[in-house]
This record gives C-alpha cells, sequence and structure tokens, in this order.
C-alpha cells in the first residue's frame, strides 16, 4: 500500500489506545510521509480510533511531536568521546549529524516548529563543554555550537530536499544549467560540470565539520591536561598546529578553512578526525 494512502478504518471495536501506540504511530507517519502529512485526523485513522480518543493521552501536535523526538533520543546509545577537546567536539558533532541524517524529519520538526527534545541535550552540552575546556568562554562556546548546528541542519535540509527532487523522473534544472556552461565564461565549473551530481551527492560533512572546527577554535600552543568523566577517556596532551592568528579567524579566513583541507594528504587526514579509526 502506498505510504500516502490512509489505511482504511478497522470495523469493529477500536483498539485500545496508549502513549506507546501513538508514540509509534506517529513514528512511522513522520519516516514515510514527512511533517506535513502527520496530524491528529491522520495520526487516529492511522490507529483506526477517533481523533477525539487521542487527546486522552496527548495534549496536542506540539506535544506529540516533543514525545516522540524523545521517543528517539532514549534510544541512542551514549558512546564514550575523546577526552581532548578539539577531538570530541569533532566527534560529537559527527555524531549529531550522523543521527540526525538517519532521522531527516526530525530536523523539519526542529526547524519548523521551534521545539525540542531534552534527552538529546547531552550532545549540545558535550560540544558546549569541549569548546570550553578548548579555551572558549561560554558565549564562545555557544557561538561555536551555533554555527556548527546551522552547517548540520541546512547541509541536511539541502540534501533532503536533493534526494526528494531526484526521486522523480528527468534531469534536476541545477544540473541542466551547470552542463551548458562553457570554458569560454565559466572555466572552472566546466572542468567538473559532467559531475557535479555526483560531487554535490559525497558525503564530505565529516572533513567539513574537522575543518570549520579548527577555524572556530582559539589559537593556542598545546592542550592543558584534560578532565576524565563518565564519557570521556583519559588521554595525553596534545599539540595543535601552529597558527600564525592570535585571535578568532575572520570569516573569510573560515570559508577558506572549510574548502582547502589544512592537514596532509585526504587518506591523512580521514584518519586524524576520529580517534577510533587509528590503529
Amino acid at each position: 500500500m502506498p505510504a500516502n494512502v490512509p489505511r482504511s478504518r478497522r470495523v469493529g471495536r477500536p483498539p485500545r489506545l496508549s502513549l506507546e501506540a501513538i508514540v509509534d504511530a506517529a513514528t512511522r507517519i513522520l519516516q514515510d510521509e514527512g511533517l506535513e502529512r502527520l496530524s491528529m485526523r491522520r495520526l487516529a485513522n492511522e490507529l483506526g480510533s477517533a481523533p477525539m480518543a487521542l487527546y486522552h493521552h496527548i495534549r496536542d501536535k506540539d506535544e506529540l511531536l516533543v514525545q516522540v523526538m524523545e521517543s528517539q533520543a532514549r534510544d541512542i546509545s551514549r558512546p564514550a568521546l575523546p577526552a581532548d577537546p578539539r577531538e570530541r567536539l569533532i566527534a560529537a558533532s559527527v555524531l549529531l549529524y550522523d543521527l540526525l541524517a538517519e532521522r531527516p524529519w526530525i530536523v523539519e520538526v526542529l526547524t519548523s516548529d521551534n521545539l525540542i527534545g531534552p534527552s538529546a541535550l547531552w550532545i549540545v552540552e558535550e560540544m558546549l563543554d569541549a569548546a570550553i575546556d578548548y579555551g572558549h568562554s561560554a558565549d564562545e562556546a555557544h557561538h561555536v555550537y551555533r554555527t556548527i548546528w546551522y552547517y548540520i541542519v541546512g547541509n541536511l535540509i539541502i540534501r533532503v530536499a536533493n534526494s526528494r527532487r531526484r526521486a522523480h523522473p528527468g534531469t534536476a534544472h541545477q544540473d541542466e544549467v551547470i552542463a551548458q556552461l562553457t570554458a569560454d565564461t565559466h572555466p572552472r565549473l566546466a572542468t567538473i560540470a559532467d559531475r557535479w551530481a555526483e560531487l554535490n551527492a559525497r558525503e564530505t560533512h565529516q572533513r567539513a565539520l574537522a575543518a570549520m572546527i579548527d577555524g572556530l577554535l582559539p589559537a593556542r600552543s598545546s592542550v592543558k591536561p584534560q578532565r576524565t568523566g563518565v564519557h570521556t577517556a583519559p588521554m595525553a596532551a596534545t599539540k595543535r598546529p601552529d597558527r600564525q592568528d592570535t585571535v578568532d579567524p575572520s570569516q573569510l579566513e573560515l570559508f577558506i578553512s572549510l574548502c582547502i583541507p589544512p592537514y596532509g594528504s585526504p587518506a591523512e587526514f580521514s584518519v586524524s578526525w576520529y580517534p577510533a579509526l587509528r590503529t
């Protein structure tokens, strides 16, 4: 049965509702059909119940969405993160990206309804803590988190939109425009025009997040001894590559740092961003 076709109402006595059953059904609708298709009437039809029966368990759609996000957050295992603050911030950022990439409908909820699931805030706490451990003030750490968050949300929104568009037959308008460019007017774009869609589809968020974080963290010669907590492992002090600047990079420098890998070959860089890949 197509995902966008409501299920027919069951004959006979409606099944007994529970909050768990309501949350599970709402999650299925969000995963299969998206936020736009979720309504209390649609949910009641999924459950073979009357819409008013749902309100005995849930106050409104906003509370329903929070309950769904909380259910998802409780299922997420909390891994041990590196003690080194730079690597901890990178690992937490990549983890946040990957978790949301598996649940793109959560991005829709977070950006459209201004709701939040409290059980997932431990990731934000880890990111703020890592930035402060590295030398930022609390306000600066919030700026670091917010910049990373905007990148993650923007990246995933574009990827989801592109995925939905490419699911339909035909060539995307952007691909057609790029394909028509010539070396006379756009020499750089023309060299990659035939691979434009392929390059856009590549997963580069790990490298991008690592480069962004290196642009956001303050310069310093060494890392001070780090705390050891429940979710972090002890690590010896390490040195960060010397930087010529002594203040936070400008927006132009941050942009350049996202475009040009600063640390060795791609193979070396792919290992450096996450300690678990090291031998």
